[in-house]
C-alpha cells in the first residue's frame, strides 16, 4: 500500500469516525439509511466510484445533520475517481464550515484536488493556471496541517505540501 493510499484510508477513517460520532436521531438509525450508507462506503472502498457517487447523491438529501459528512465522502469519491474539478468544488464549499474538523478534512480533499489540477495544467503548458491551483493547494494543505496535524499521521499531506512548495519556487 502506498503512502498516498494510506493517507486516503486515514481520511476515510476520519470521515467514518465523524459519521459514527454524530448525534442519534439524525436519520442514521434508520435501517434503510444504514444499508444505503454501507453500499456507498463499500463501493468507494472497492473502487467503484460511479456507484459510490450515485449512492452518496441519493443519501445526502436524506442525511439531515449528517449531510456535511456525507458530502465530504462524496467529494472524496470524486477525488479518487479523478474528477478533480468536482472534488475541488465540493470540498471548497465544505471548507467554509464552522466545524473545524470538517473544515480541515475538506481542506485536505480540496488541497489534493487543487494539486492534481495544478500538475495537469503545468503538464499541458499552462503555467498561469497551474500556479493558481498550486497556490490554492499550498494554502489549503498548510492550514489543514497547522490546525489538525493528527490528520496526517504518515506525513503524506506534509509531503504533498513540501512538493508543492518546491514546485512553486521553481515557477
Amino acid at each position: 500500500m502506498t503512502a498516498r493510499s494510506l493517507a486516503r484510508a486515514g481520511l476515510v477513517g476520519l470521515c467514518l469516525a465523524a459519521l459514527v460520532s454524530c448525534d442519534e436521531g439524525t436519520g442514521i438509525g434508520e435501517k434503510n439509511f444504514q444499508k444505503q450508507y454501507g453500499i456507498a462506503r463499500d463501493a468507494l472502498e472497492r473502487g467503484r466510484y460511479t456507484q459510490a457517487a450515485q449512492a452518496y447523491a441519493q443519501l445526502i438529501p436524506k442525511a439531515g445533520p449528517l449531510a456535511p459528512r456525507l458530502k465530504l465522502e462524496y467529494a472524496h469519491t470524486q477525488l479518487r475517481a479523478g474528477h478533480y474539478d468536482k472534488a475541488s468544488q465540493l470540498a471548497q464549499a465544505l471548507a467554509q464550515s464552522d466545524d473545524k474538523t470538517l473544515r480541515s478534512a475538506a481542506l485536505a480533499v480540496y488541497g489534493t484536488a487543487e494539486h492534481e489540477l495544478g500538475a495537469a495544467a503545468l503538464q499541458n503548458g499552462d503555467q498561469t493556471t497551474g500556479k493558481r491551483h498550486l497556490k490554492a493547494a499550498q494554502s489549503a494543505l498548510g492550514e489543514m496541517l497547522k490546525a489538525h496535524p493528527e490528520m496526517d499521521p504518515l506525513g503524506a499531506m506534509a509531503g504533498r505540501k513540501a512538493s508543492i512548495d518546491v514546485r512553486l519556487k521553481s515557477l
